[in-house]
């Protein structure tokens, strides 16, 4: 099975990639809040990107899929295989919240890394890039990830709080050619891309 992802050097895992099942998983650390860390997990969430992106029956996989030795997490997933669907997978640490999403432009915000009021920022930002970008582009989408914010590298999509920084930046492009994958460093400034044809 092909799968498309940017491969963490620590656990081998990955926090977003693209498989030949029509699928895209982009995961992000912590639930609906910020959760105190055990000194030991387990299982990579890394690891269950992997296991969402090749699995051919996603649904039957959650119902199975034994998540108490995962840190929380809250996983964005889309599928195009019947129809095209949204929605997001939250592991709080003790239960599994599964809701489908509304097929529209969203952000979503690391829940340990951004506290609500941060969060409503980055919406309001959201929102802001959405209203004087009617016919948004994928170009549109990775200026307003690199300069979206207010000067405050606490809260900007790129942030710098000296113990922890945004290192890099990845973006997903299905079209009709297939699939294309975006990867920058942003701290040596290498740029990778990655297609796959035919992905429709």
């Amino acid at each position: 099975m092909e799968l498309l992802y940017p491969k963490d050097a620590v656990a081998g895992g990955t926090w977003i990639g693209a498989s030949e099942r029509k699928r895209v998983v982009c995961l992000m650390n912590g639930g609906f809040v910020a959760h105190k860390r055990k000194e030991f997990y387990g299982k990579s969430r890394g690891v269950v990107v992997k296991d969402f992106l090749k699995t051919e029956d996603l649904k039957l996989l959650l119902k199975d899929y034994d998540f108490s030795e995962i840190e929380p997490f809250t996983a964005i997933i889309i599928e195009w295989e019947k129809k095209l669907n949204l929605f997001s997978v939250v592991w709080d640490g003790e239960k599994l919240h599964e809701s489908e999403e509304p097929l529209l432009p969203q952000i979503w915000s690391s829940s340990p890394l951004y506290p609500n009021d941060l969060k409503s920022k980055r919406e309001t930002w959201f929102s802001e890039f959405l209203d004087s970008n009617p016919d948004t582009s994928a170009n549109d989408m990775l200026s307003f990830h690199k300069t979206a914010g207010d000067g405050d590298l606490n809260s900007d999509l790129i942030i710098d709080r000296g113990f922890v920084r945004t290192k890099s930046i990845t973006q997903i492009v299905k079209d009709k050619d297939g699939i294309k994958m975006r990867y920058e460093d942003l701290e040596t400034g290498e740029i990778e891309r990655v297609e796959v044809r035919g992905g429709r």
